[in-house]
C-alpha cells in the first residue's frame, strides 16, 4: 500500500498495488483527486491510466490476493449528477498557522512546539488572555491550543468564547490541554470544555511523537473539515443572491432553508417556515407534494406547477423544479426546490377576497365632476402615494353625495392635508373635566416643543431632556471590586419584573449598568450577534456608565440599567421572539443602555431657555435625545477597545445604527402621543366583537415599518415603566424624579429663567397627585395597548394597584419627598399592604 498525493490540492490517499504494479512506478505516479478539473485530468491520463479522474461514487471490490497482499480493484459508478458540479475549495493556507496559549512554557508546551516545527507550522505564542485575543484577531490562526491547566493564570473559558465570537472564529479548531488527572477521572470537566467551544480536549504529555500524531490528525480531519465548512458560506451567499426563489428540504419535505427571494415572494420569514413541512405551511394542495416526493425519492428531477400559499392570504400558482440531492448513503437526503420568479406568464394570483375593481370601473361615465372636486393636480402625479389613493376615493364618494355628506367629506379632506396626521391635539372637553391643575400642566407640557417655555408637572419624564457634553477618556478601570456572591445571587432573577434594581445599585456601588448589562448581553448572546468578544462589551458598558452623571437623582446609570432590564423582560415574551431577530434584540438593548447617556438632570426646555450650547447646536429641537444618540456613537467609534460595531459589515452597521438612533429618539415625550397613535392604529384598531384575536394577526407585523413601531413603543414602555413596577420600587423612582424636578425649579428661580414646571415647587408640590395625573393621561392607554400586544398582565396589575395606593397616600396627606421616604419605610415594614 502506497500513499499518493494529489498534484493539485496535496490530498493523500492510499493505493493498494496489484500483481502487475511496480512499486517505484506507483510511487512516482501523478494523481488527481476529485477536486481536479478536466484539463488537469486529461493531461494526466498518459502518466496514470488508473488515476481517479472523476468526482463520482467509488465502490471497492476485493478481487484476490498476491502473496501476503490483499488487492483492491476499484471502479467508479456515476450518480445522476456526477461531473456537473465542481467543488469549492477552501483558501490555500500553507503553512498552517498555530497559536499556543500557555502562561508557562513547560514540557508539554515544548513537545507541542517541536512537533509543530517538524510539520512546518507557523507558530505564535501568547501567555495572557489579552495578548492571545489580539494575536488571533491579527493573524487569524487555523489551530489554537489553550492551556486549561492554569486556571488562576488564564481565563481559558472566556478566551475560547471570545475567539469564537470574533469575526471568522466560528470555523477554527480550538484544543484544550487538560491535566492527566482530570482527563482520566472527571468527564464533567471535558463536557464543560466542549460546551465552551473547544473542539477537542487532549491530555498533557511531554512526548513529541504523541503530539506529532495528534497534529497530523487535526490537520487532516478537523482543520480540513472546518475550512471546507467555512467555504460553504460562498454557496449560501450565492443562493441568497439568486433571483429564483429557492427552498431546501429534507427527505420528508421539512424545510431547512429559504433564500431572500423566497421570503420576498411568499412573505414568510425563514424562521417562520424552517422546521415545518411544505404541505402544512406553503403548498395549497398536499397531493402535489405526494407526486413530487415520489419522483424525488427515486432520484429523478421533478418539474411541475405548484400552488403556493402567501402570507398575504392569497396564493401563487407557479412552475417549479425539484432536484434530489444525496449527501450520504444511496437514497436522496435533501430536496432542492427552485421556484420561477413571479414575473413569468405562468404565474397566477388567486385572491381570497373578490376584487372590487378599479376606481374607473365604478365611476359613471356621464357624470361630470363638480368644479370644487376636480383632481387635475393629483392626476398629473407620475407616482401615486397612499394618501393620493385615499383622496381619490373621497373625491369619488363626493360625486354622488348630498350637500351635507359633501360638507363632512370636505372637512375630512382638509384634515388629511395636514402633514402631522398622527400628532394629536387635546380634545376640547378633555382637560376641562379635570379638576387637577397638575394634569392640565402635564398634558400641555408634553404636547409643546422644548423651545417654547412650558409649565410641566410630569412626575416621570422620559428622555425629553438635554445634556452637557462630557466624555470620559480611555477605558475605565474597575477598582474596589465588590463581593460577587451577593451580586450573583441577586442577578439569578435578572429577568424578573420585580427585580430590585436599588439593591443592585447598593451592592455594585452605583455600577449597576455594568453588572446587569453584562448579564443581559450574555443571555441574549449579543457578542455573537455583533461578532465581538466579551471584553469589548464590558469596555463599552464601562465607557457608557462612566458618562452618566452619578450625582443626578434620577437620570443616572441606575435608570439606564432599569430600562435595559425592562427591555430584556419584554424581549423574553413569545410575541417578541416571533418578530425580533438577533440584531433587533442587540440594538434594542444597546439603545436602552445608552438612551440617557450624559443627561445633566435638566430638561430640554431648561437648556433652551438658558441658551445652552447643546440647545444652540440642535436648534432647540429634540435636544437631549439627539445628544444621547450622537454621544453614544462618538464614544463607541472613538475607541477601538469599546467599538462594539467594529466587526460588522457596512450594511449591518447601517441597520444597527438606524435602530439605535431611532429607539433613542423615540423616548422624547413630545412625540409620545404620535408614536402611541400609530401603534394603536396598526395593532389595536381592528379589535372588535367580531375579531376575538384583536385583529393583530391580520396585520403584516413583520413589515419593517411595523417592527419599528413595536420597538419604539417597547423602549417607551420600558422608559416609563415605574408605575408598573412593585409599589416599593415605584415609590422610590417617583421620589427621585420629583427631587430632580425640584432642583431644576430651584435653579430656574435662582437664574431668573422661565419656570418650566411651576407645580414642582418643593414647598407646595403633591407628588401623589402628580403620579395620579401621570398614570391617567400618559401611562394607562400606552400600557393597555402594550399589554394587549405582548400579553404581560403584571403590568396592568401593578399599575392599577399603584394608582389606588397613590390616591390613598394623597388622602392620608403624604405630599413631599420626606413624606414619601416615610411611606417607603412604612411599606417595607408592612404597615400597609403591598
Amino acid at each position: 500500500m502506497y500513499p499518493l498525493q494529489c498534484a493539485r490540492c496535496s490530498t493523500f490517499v492510499y493505493h493498494c498495488c496489484g500483481a502487475d504494479d511496480d512499486d517505484s512506478a506507483v510511487e512516482n505516479r501523478k494523481w488527481f483527486c476529485c477536486w481536479s478539473n478536466k484539463k488537469e485530468v486529461k493531461d494526466s491520463l498518459s502518466v496514470a491510466p488508473k488515476t481517479y479522474i472523476r468526482r463520482s461514487t467509488v465502490h471497492y471490490k476485493l478481487s484476490g490476493s498476491v502473496g501476503n497482499k490483499s488487492i483492491k480493484q476499484w471502479h467508479a459508478k456515476k450518480t445522476s449528477h456526477d461531473g456537473k458540479y465542481g467543488f469549492v475549495l477552501p483558501p490555500s493556507r500553507t503553512p498552517l498557522k498555530l497559536l499556543l496559549v500557555f502562561p508557562n512554557a513547560d514540557t508539554t508546551f515544548d513537545a507541542i512546539k517541536r512537533a509543530a516545527e517538524k510539520l512546518a507550522f507557523e507558530i505564535s505564542h501568547s501567555a495572557t488572555y489579552d495578548a492571545a485575543l489580539e494575536e488571533y484577531q491579527t493573524i487569524h490562526h487555523d489551530l489554537v491550543f489553550v492551556d486549561s491547566r492554569a486556571q488562576k493564570l488564564l481565563d481559558y473559558d472566556t478566551l475560547c468564547r471570545s475567539i469564537r465570537n470574533s469575526k471568522g472564529g466560528q470555523n477554527i479548531v480550538t484544543v484544550s490541554i487538560v491535566k492527566r488527572s482530570l482527563f482520566e477521572k472527571d468527564d464533567s470537566f471535558v463536557m464543560s470544555q466542549l460546551e465552551s467551544g473547544f473542539n477537542r480536549c487532549l491530555m498533557e504529555s511531554s512526548n513529541t511523537t504523541i503530539w506529532l500524531n495528534e497534529l497530523i490528525q487535526l490537520k487532516s480531519s478537523d482543520c480540513r473539515t472546518s475550512a471546507q465548512m467555512a467555504t460553504t458560506q460562498i454557496l449560501y451567499e450565492a443562493i441568497n443572491g439568486s433571483k429564483d426563489a429557492i427552498i431546501v428540504t429534507d427527505d420528508v419535505c421539512r424545510m431547512q432553508f429559504a433564500n431572500d427571494a423566497c421570503e420576498r415572494l411568499l412573505g414568510f420569514r425563514q424562521d417562520e417556515i424552517v422546521g415545518k413541512t411544505l404541505h402544512e405551511q406553503l403548498v395549497v394542495e398536499p397531493l402535489q407534494i405526494g407526486t413530487m416526493t415520489l419522483s424525488l425519492t427515486r432520484g429523478r428531477t421533478w418539474n411541475g406547477v405548484v400552488g403556493f400559499k402567501r402570507k398575504a392570504n392569497d396564493s401563487l400558482t407557479m412552475n417549479c423544479k425539484a432536484i434530489p440531492i444525496t449527501c450520504a448513503g444511496r437514497l436522496p437526503t435533501h430536496f432542492l426546490i427552485i421556484i420561477d420568479p413571479p414575473g413569468n406568464a405562468d404565474v397566477v394570483v388567486n385572491h381570497n377576497t373578490q376584487s372590487r375593481g378599479s376606481i374607473n370601473s365604478i365611476r359613471k361615465g356621464s357624470v361630470d365632476l363638480k368644479p370644487d372636486y376636480r383632481r387635475t393636480s393629483l392626476a398629473k402625479l407620475p407616482l401615486e402615494a397612499p394618501i393620493t389613493k385615499i383622496m381619490n376615493l373621497i373625491y369619488d364618494a363626493m360625486q354622488n353625495s348630498n350637500s351635507q355628506t359633501c360638507s363632512l367629506l370636505e372637512k375630512a379632506v382638509e384634515m388629511l392635508k395636514c402633514t402631522e396626521l398622527y400628532s394629536p391635539s387635546v380634545k376640547e372637553d378633555a382637560l376641562s373635566k379635570s379638576e387637577e391643575p397638575v394634569a392640565t400642566d402635564l398634558i400641555g407640557a408634553l404636547l409643546t416643543n422644548s423651545n417654547v417655555p412650558i409649565h410641566n408637572v410630569n412626575s416621570r419624564r422620559s428622555s425629553n431632556d438635554s445634556s452637557i457634553f462630557r466624555v470620559s477618556k480611555g477605558v475605565i478601570k474597575m477598582k474596589n471590586q465588590p463581593s460577587s456572591n451577593h451580586i450573583d445571587r441577586l442577578l439569578e432573577n435578572f429577568l424578573d419584573w420585580n427585580f430590585d434594581i436599588f439593591r443592585l445599585e447598593d451592592l455594585t456601588e452605583k455600577r449597576s449598568l455594568l453588572f446587569l448589562g453584562l448579564k443581559i448581553f450574555t443571555h441574549f448572546d449579543v457578542a455573537s450577534t455583533l461578532q465581538i468578544d466579551e471584553t469589548t462589551l464590558s469596555n463599552w458598558l464601562l465607557k457608557i456608565e462612566a458618562n452618566y452623571h452619578k450625582n443626578n437623582f434620577y437620570h443616572n446609570s441606575t435608570h439606564a440599567a432599569d430600562v435595559m432590564q425592562a427591555v430584556a423582560g419584554f424581549l423574553e415574551k413569545d410575541r417578541m421572539k416571533d418578530i425580533m431577530d438577533p440584531m433587533d434584540e442587540a440594538t434594542a438593548l444597546i439603545a436602552a443602555a445608552a438612551h440617557d447617556v450624559d443627561h445633566p438632570g435638566k430638561s430640554s426646555a431648561f437648556l433652551s431657555n438658558s441658551s445652552d450650547p447643546l440647545a444652540i447646536l440642535y436648534n432647540d429641537v429634540t435636544v437631549l435625545e439627539s445628544h444621547h444618540s450622537a454621544l453614544t456613537f462618538k464614544l463607541t467609534l472613538g475607541d477601538p477597545k469599546c467599538n462594539i460595531f467594529k466587526n460588522l459589515d457596512r450594511d449591518s452597521y447601517k441597520i444597527a445604527r438606524y435602530n439605535v438612533i431611532d429607539m433613542i429618539l423615540a423616548t422624547e415625550m413630545t412625540k409620545h402621543f404620535e408614536h402611541l397613535a400609530k401603534f394603536v392604529n396598526v395593532f389595536c384598531s381592528k379589535t372588535g366583537p367580531d375579531d376575538p384575536d384583536g385583529g393583530s394577526d391580520a396585520v403584516q407585523i413583520l413589515q419593517a415599518e411595523n417592527i419599528t413601531l413595536v420597538k419604539r413603543i417597547m423602549i417607551k414602555c420600558a422608559d416609563v415603566s415605574n408605575p408598573t413596577r412593585p409599589m416599593a420600587i415605584c415609590l422610590e423612582w417617583s421620589r427621585r424624579i420629583a427631587e430632580e424636578y425640584f432642583q431644576q425649579t430651584d435653579d430656574e428661580k435662582m437664574m431668573g429663567l422661565p419656570v418650566v414646571m411651576p407645580m414642582f415647587d418643593r414647598t407646595t408640590c403633591s407628588i401623589p397627585k402628580s403620579q395620579v395625573g401621570f398614570i391617567d393621561f400618559i401611562i394607562n392607554d400606552m400600557i393597555d395597548a402594550w399589554n394587549a400586544f405582548i400579553n404581560m398582565p403584571e403590568l396592568i396589575t401593578n399599575m392599577r394597584h399603584n394608582y389606588l395606593k397613590w390616591k390613598e397616600l394623597d388622602e392620608q396627606g403624604y405630599s413631599n419627598s420626606e413624606d414619601l421616604k416615610k411611606a417607603l419605610d412604612d411599606l417595607i415594614a408592612h404597615k400597609w399592604s403591598l
